[in-house]
């Protein structure tokens, strides 16, 4: 076989290919993709009110840490619903 054979067949097999889907999407719900961005959104405003508390008030790192792991464990949530869901 020559390299422009090869190139062909590669070429026809990639055209064929496109027009096909290897699986289909999974249909999400709408209450879970509704609770993801709910929780994307609090995990923001968590996390920025945790960089607030530690530049604010350097002596209250325990409210920092809790603030910050607060919004750790929505994200960690939401994670959870995008995969099991």
């Amino acid at each position: 076989m020559k390299e422009d054979e090869v190139d062909e067949i590669i070429a026809k097999a990639v055209a064929e290919s496109k027009g096909k889907k290897w699986h289909r999407p999974k249909q999400k719900s709408q209450g879970i993709e509704k609770a993801r961005s709910v929780l994307n959104i609090l995990f923001m405003i968590g996390f920025l009110a945790a960089i607030i508390i530690y530049f604010a008030m350097p002596e209250q790192k325990a409210l920092f840490f809790s603030v910050g792991f607060g919004a750790l464990i929505l994200k960690i949530i939401e994670f959870a619903l995008r995969f099991l869901f």
